[in-house]
């Protein structure tokens, strides 16, 4: 891990986190490709991919629903237990964020409001091939389910010998998942992104994966909706003198056995405790069966960040916005309110953030590589539209719409002005009838809304 210092009110700079959200141009012109191929060739594409890629591709790509079922009976049922429990937490959690419709009314009896309409249909990718996540299973879906979401599919690699994870399709039937198919990579986001023959088009993309699925993911966005545009993993941990440097080097170790590329940062202002974080990495890693992964992410892409003070590590803290952030600070609570960037933010000494992983309620899926200064974890909102809705009655058109013509007006947009003048024009004469001469109520209602001379509309000189 290199060092970055920092003197009271400095701060960090993206030379110091060599840190960028753009993707290989090499990725995303092969997700291009496979993409449009894909859109245009429907299965017999998905089918050219999955075999070039993934080394194995089913007869049928949806997986019988008999084998999701068939799952349960497999699995050790100390897992399907804890799976239940993680289950049953998510759930609890993700119920708080349901929102509902909403409806106000004015004086003059108008009507505003908000009305929330879950997506039809959403597609987990969940990534398999070499490893099973069974809890991105539950914290993709979980949201979507309570969200109301009709149909939800998930889509996963299947290993090279062309089977499929029974953790993996235990979590989907817990989960509740409507329909798996076993297809991955940038085939797969094309293919829920369009259809094919066999695999539906779903309005929603979630679900973190490779380079290539974020690849697809950013490129089929504004055809559907996405979540995020997810990157390696990363944590972010302040500690003072009264953290245990060796539970905070197995911290950055759990974020570092992920992935090389996974960031892990160390933010002190104690010197002595990063050297003894150091020495703790060092005594670990070399125990750990992940051992090549650990180290070149720690290696690569670790960095300690040496702090003159408290205010200046937490400014740090910020302009890294880290995914996951824990605090092992004397009073971190005290700390919370500073905090304005991170995905989600582990308070206190026990509070380790695989527990946030696996079990604790909130969702793991996080905005990576900065992006938590500006973006959210996956909710229940992320699976709902919410639709303005206006009803105005008489009263309240006669009282809005003159500020409406001198807007509109001011725009230059006549048959916006005309839209509510001949709606004025109704009520002046009775509201019950309609223009027996058009041309003549189109006069008679633009009178007074639409000048003759826009030439006339005030200035400001630059220089």
């Amino acid at each position: 891990m290199r060092t970055v210092t920092l003197q009271a009110g400095q701060r960090l700079t993206s030379d110091d986190l060599h840190r960028s959200g753009a993707l290989p141009r090499e990725v995303s012109d092969a997700v291009a490709a496979i993409v449009n191929d894909v859109r245009a060739r429907g299965d017999e594409a998905v089918r050219e991919y999955c075999l070039r890629f993934d080394g194995a591709c089913p007869d049928v790509f949806r997986v019988p629903e008999g084998v999701m079922k068939q799952a349960l009976d497999l699995v050790d049922p100390a897992f399907l237990e804890a799976l239940h429990f993680a289950h049953k937490q998510i759930r609890e959690f993700h119920e708080r964020e349901v929102e509902q419709s909403w409806f106000t009314t004015r004086a003059d009896g108008t009507i505003l409001g908000v009305k929330v309409t879950p997506v039809e249909s959403a597609a987990v990718y969940v990534p398999g091939g070499r490893a099973q996540y069974p809890s991105t299973v539950l914290m993709d879906t979980v949201p979507a389910k309570v969200a109301g979401v009709e149909r939800v599919i998930m889509v996963t690699p299947p290993q090279r010998d062309g089977v499929l994870s029974a953790y993996t399709l235990a979590a989907a039937a817990v989960a509740g998942v409507d329909e798996v198919y076993a297809v991955g990579g940038a085939q797969a986001i094309g293919a829920v992104a369009y259809g094919t023959e066999s695999i539906p088009a779903v309005n929603k993309i979630v679900g973190p994966g490779n380079a290539y699925v974020a690849a697809a993911k950013r490129y089929v966005s504004g055809d559907v909706g996405i979540d995020m545009v997810a990157g390696p993993s990363e944590v972010c941990v302040l500690a003072d003198g009264t953290a245990d440097p060796v539970v905070v080097a197995a911290d950055l170790m759990a974020q570092a056995e992920h992935d090389p590329m996974a960031a892990c940062y160390l933010v002190t202002c104690d010197d002595s405790l990063a050297a003894r974080v150091l020495e703790a990495v060092e005594a670990l890693v070399a125990q750990s069966p992940r051992e090549s992964i650990t180290r070149a992410s720690l290696d690569d892409h670790g960095i300690i960040v040496a702090a003159e003070d408290l205010e200046t590590a937490v400014e740090a803290v910020n302009t890294i916005a880290p995914e996951h952030l824990e605090l092992h600070c004397a009073d971190a609570f005290e700390l919370l309110g500073a905090i304005r960037n991170a995905g989600a933010i582990f308070v206190g000494p026990w509070s380790s953030e695989p527990l946030g992983d696996y079990v604790a309620g909130p969702n793991h899926t996080l905005p990576t590589g900065g992006t938590a200064a500006f973006s959210n974890p996956l909710g229940v909102y992320d699976f709902v539209k919410r639709s303005s809705v206006i009803a105005y009655t008489a009263a309240g058109l006669a009282t809005d719409g003159p500020a409406v013509q001198t807007l509109a007006q001011a725009e230059g947009l006549w048959a916006h002005a005309l839209s509510v003048g001949m709606r004025r024009k109704l009520l002046e004469e009775g509201g019950s009838h309609t223009f027996a001469n058009p041309a003549a109520a189109c006069t008679d209602a633009m009178r007074t809304a639409w000048p003759t001379d826009l030439s006339a509309s005030p200035i400001i000189p630059l220089s």
